[in-house]
C-alpha cells in the first residue's frame, strides 16, 4: 500500500520514522512519501519537504508567515492528488495537518492521525472537526482517550512512543571519555529545543546562570538539523555542546533545564529532576494565554494532573528564578525525592506497549478490513 505521512517537527520526524519501520513489518510492499525529516527519509520515505522549512513557533509568527504557509498547503494538496495514497497519516502539527485532513477527506482519501493534535489544550470545540475529518485517531497520552470519549469519539490509545524509546535506550559506557568530560563533576543538562527560533528565545538565559553552579558541567543538547557553527554563539567556559546525544546526556545528568515539549517527558522518564522553561513573543504569549484551556504547559504536569515540575513561563523565565529553582533540584533532597516519586507514577500511567508496533498493526488491519 501507499502511505503519505506529514510531520512538522523533529519529534514528529522521530516518531513517524519508527511507525514507518513498523508499517513495513506489517506491509512489506509499503511505499512511503512524506513531509518530515532525515529520520523519515532514512526509514525509506521519499521526502517532499524537510520540516525545517516549515518550522514556525507561536501564533504571531504563524500569522506573519501565512503566504509561505499557504504555498506549502497548495503544494501538498497537489502532491496528494498526484500520488493517490491509500492513506494519509498525519503526525501532530495541527495547524497544517488539520487543513490537509479537510482536503484529503473532500477528495476521498482515508485519513489517520498518529499523535493527536493538542485540541484538549485550546479550542476544544475542534473535536467535532476531528470527528468529521479523521477516520482513525491514535493517541499517546492516557488522558486523551478520556477527553475524546466525552465527545463520543472512539480513539485508539497505543501507549507512549517516547516511553518506549527511553526504555529501549542503552547507555553509552564511554560517554565521559568520548566527549572529553570530567566524570567527577555532575552534569546539568540544558535542552533548549530543536527549532532555531525557540533556541534563541531560551538558550542565552539558560547559560547565563553559571556563577552559582561552577561545580557543575553545563552540557547543551544540540541537534544536527541546525548548523553546528550556530551553537558556537552560546559556548562559554564550563558550557559544552553535544550533538545528537540527548538520551545519553540525560542518562548521565544530575538535573536539567528543559524547554517545554516532548523533552520534558523524556527528562522525567530518565528520572532527572528538571525545571521547565518557555518564552515566546509577547503577542503570541498574549494570544496563547487567552485561548489555552489547561493549567500547565509541560507534558509531565499534564499527565500527572498536578505540578510535579516548576514551569517558568514568559516573564517568570529569568536568571534569578532559574537559579532559585535549579538550586532546589540540585541541593534540596526532599524536593528531589518528591519529584522522582511523582515521576514513578507517571511511568506507571504510561506503561510500555510498543506504541509504533501497536499502531502499525491497527493501521494495516483497518486498511485491509
Amino acid at each position: 500500500m501507499k502511505y503519505y505521512l506529514i510531520a512538522g517537527e523533529r519529534s514528529g520526524d522521530f516518531h513517524a520514522a519508527n511507525l514507518m519501520r513498523e508499517l513495513r513489518q506489517q506491509d512489506p510492499q509499503a511505499e512511503f512519501r512524506c513531509w518530515g525529516g532525515d529520520m523519515m527519509q532514512e526509514a525509506g520515505g521519499e521526502l517532499v519537504h524537510h520540516y525545517q522549512e516549515m518550522a514556525i513557533m507561536g501564533f504571531w509568527e504563524a500569522a506573519t508567515s501565512i503566504l509561505k504557509f499557504r504555498g506549502y498547503l497548495k503544494e501538498c494538496q497537489r502532491d496528494l492528488l498526484d500520488y493517490k495514497p491509500d492513506v494519509v497519516i498525519l503526525v501532530d502539527y495541527a495547524g497544517f495537518n488539520m487543513r490537509i485532513a479537510k482536503f484529503a477527506k473532500a477528495n476521498g482519501l482515508k485519513v489517520f492521525y498518529y499523535i493527536s493534535p493538542k485540541i484538549w489544550a485550546w479550542n476544544q470545540s475542534r473535536v467535532h472537526k476531528v470527528k468529521a475529518l479523521v477516520d482513525k485517531m491514535f493517541v499517546i497520552l492516557p488522558f486523551e482517550e478520556e477527553f475524546y470519549q466525552r465527545f463520543d469519539y472512539k480513539v485508539d490509545y497505543i501507549g507512549n512512543p517516547t516511553a518506549d524509546a527511553v526504555a529501549e535506550h542503552r547507555n553509552s559506557e564511554d560517554f565521559y571519555e568520548r566527549n572529553n568530560l570530567d566524570p567527577l563533576r555532575p552534569i546539568i543538562a540544558v535542552l533548549p529545543g530543536s527549532r532555531k527560533q525557540e533556541i534563541e528565545e531560551m538558550l542565552y538565559e539558560m547559560v547565563a546562570i553559571l556563577p552559582p553552579f561552577l561545580d557543575y558541567q553545563f552540557i547543551v543538547a544540540g541537534v544536527d538539523n541546525l548548523d553546528r557553527n550556530y551553537y558556537a554563539n552560546f559556548e562559554r567556559n564550563n558550557v559544552r555542546i553535544l550533538f545528537d546525544q540527548t538520551y545519553d546526556l540525560l542518562a548521565h545528568a544530575t538535573a536539567a533545564l528543559v524547554t517545554s515539549g516532548t523533552a520534558t517527558l523524556e527528562t522525567a522518564l530518565f528520572d532527572v529532576p528538571q525545571v521547565v522553561c518557555y518564552r515566546t513573543s509577547a503577542v503570541s504569549y498574549s494570544i496563547g494565554k487567552a485561548v489555552i484551556k489547561v493549567p500547565y504547559i509541560s507534558l509531565v504536569n499534564l499527565i500527572a494532573g498536578k505540578e510535579v515540575v516548576k514551569e517558568l513561563i514568559q516573564g517568570d523565565f529569568n536568571a534569578r528564578n532559574l537559579v532559585t529553582e535549579l538550586k532546589k533540584i540540585t541541593a534540596d533532597e526532599e524536593f528531589i525525592a518528591q519529584q522522582k516519586a511523582d515521576y514513578a507514577k507517571i511511568r506507571e500511567k504510561l506503561g510500555q506497549q510498543r506504541a509504533a508496533e501497536k499502531a502499525a498493526k491497527l493501521m494495516v488491519g483497518y486498511l485491509k478490513g
